[in-house]
């Protein structure tokens, strides 16, 4: 179990979304201090919070912001992106565009943070996947979710005997930007990350944040045509 009173948390994708309310349910639930990253750290408007440059795929990006959060006993991958890339007809670069973001980012990050998590104590990091994670959409975001998934659950591995703990939070449509063009049943932000904070606290290794992702992990023992029934056709 990890406490987050009194924690220095670093919460990437900080000025909106989920991480936004990440970033008020934390110093709701009294940590010390709270990193807040965005590319345009103006986006970042809680009073309190520490705002901080990053572009997550930027290895010198990411190098200056550890350089300045040296205290940090929480680490919170949250930013991510969706070009809804096609796998046949969209450029490759674009294909390769959520892969970087939303996989090789939090990687550095992480990498970045490990050392100073660990020399701080011990701690531990979250990182945000999907319910897509296991459920392909067409796109290249699964892809890359699924890959995270899978780079979280080596980590947690690697970094036990650490003294850093690893939860993966998994969440089906959230109401944020990402999704403002989607009709489709939304979670409320504040609800995910009151979940991700309680799972963190807990000691949980995943967090699955919405009944669409619980079922959708409750399918992946049955046939594929249960996750994808148009297979029936």
């Amino acid at each position: 179990m990890t406490a987050i009173e009194g924690a220095t948390v670093l919460v990437t994708g900080g000025g909106r979304g989920i991480g936004k309310m990440l970033v008020e349910e934390l110093y709701g639930r009294g940590a010390g201090k709270v990193y807040a990253t965005a590319r345009d750290p103006r986006t970042v408007t809680h009073p309190r919070a520490v705002p901080l440059p990053l572009e997550v795929t930027d290895p010198a990006s990411v190098t200056a912001a550890a350089e300045q959060a040296q205290d940090v006993t929480i680490l919170i991958n949250n930013a991510g992106a969706s070009v809804r890339a096609s796998y046949l007809d969209s450029p490759t670069e674009e294909v390769r565009r959520d892969l970087e973001t939303n996989f090789y980012g939090p990687l550095l990050v992480t990498r970045a943070f490990v050392p100073i998590i660990e020399r701080n104590g011990g701690g531990h990091i979250l990182n945000v996947h999907s319910a897509l994670s296991w459920l392909a959409d067409g796109t290249p975001y699964s892809a890359s979710k699924a890959a995270l998934w899978s780079q979280t659950n080596s980590l947690r591995l690697e970094l036990q005997p650490r003294g850093i703990a690893v939860t993966g939070l998994h969440v089906a449509y959230v109401d944020t930007d990402m999704t403002s063009g989607l009709d489709a049943p939304k979670a409320d932000p504040r609800d995910v990350a009151v979940a991700a904070l309680a799972g963190i606290e807990a000691g949980a290794h995943e967090v699955l944040a919405d009944d669409t992702t619980r079922w959708v992990k409750s399918q992946l023992s049955a046939d594929l045509e249960a996750l994808y029934p148009q297979l029936n056709k």
